[in-house]
């Protein structure tokens, strides 16, 4: 529930709401609402699911909006540092195979 007030919020901007705006469509006051999305009130069910419903999702959606997100960035993040790693190994042989022709030279 600590993302939920992050997860409105996210969900207002990308729809391009003002807290007016929001606040209108559940037939609240705008710092009613304002408390809502700042954290100051704790929401019930009801207003969970009108919130949801606001914002054209399910109520589990509505909780775990950002959660997906992370994930998706999470699994990113560990292929980018796969392939950072699998250069990293490249990189190393290939200075070793100019360190053994460096030494061929000399000789």
């Amino acid at each position: 529930m600590r993302n939920l007030k992050q997860n409105i919020r996210l969900l207002r901007h990308q729809q391009g709401w003002s807290q007016e705006d929001v606040a209108i469509r559940l037939n609240i006051s705008i710092p009613a609402f304002s408390k809502i999305e700042t954290g100051i009130t704790d929401i019930n069910l009801s207003r969970l699911e009108q919130l949801a419903a606001v914002f054209s999702l399910s109520v589990i959606q509505l909780l775990t909006f950002n959660d997906d997100e992370e994930s998706s960035n999470a699994a990113e993040l560990q292929a980018a540092n796969l392939k950072l790693l699998q250069r990293e190994i490249e990189l190393n042989d290939l200075q070793k195979k100019v360190i053994e022709l460096f030494e061929e030279l000399r000789r």
